[in-house]
């Protein structure tokens, strides 16, 4: 008998980085957000195809601990972002405009952050 479906699924596996991409890249948008109450984009865009790169060319050999620093990092950073941003939407939500001194601290949290992670991968 033809059989027209495969007896064992295909493996699609993500790659072993790809969550730690998935992370910070959202972590870049977050800031990417909080860049845009500021009203200014005070950095460059962020190219993360380069940093993408890094973090596959690096992540199969780093060594556990610094997986885990990274993910512990990361989380950290992320949940700093997202507790920030829904601070600013609120703020917006009830007509008020968001302290200026509160929108840049939240972003150079943000970006001490990336630059954190970057480094941690950095050979």
């Amino acid at each position: 008998m033809i059989h027209f479906l495969p007896e064992s699924p295909a493996e699609t596996s993500p790659a072993p980085y790809a969550e730690a991409v998935a992370r910070l890249a959202s972590i870049r948008q977050a800031l990417r957000l909080v860049e845009q109450f500021e009203g200014e984009m005070k950095s460059p865009a962020i190219d993360t195809s380069d940093g993408d790169e890094k973090i596959a060319a690096v992540w199969p050999t780093a060594k556990a601990a610094t997986r885990r620093c990274f993910n512990a990092r990361s989380e950290r950073t992320a949940s700093a972002a997202a507790a920030g941003l829904e601070v600013l939407l609120s703020q917006r939500v009830e007509g008020s405009a968001p302290n200026p001194a509160s929108v840049e601290q939240l972003a150079d949290a943000i970006r001490d952050g990336i630059g954190d992670l970057e480094r941690l991968l950095t050979p």
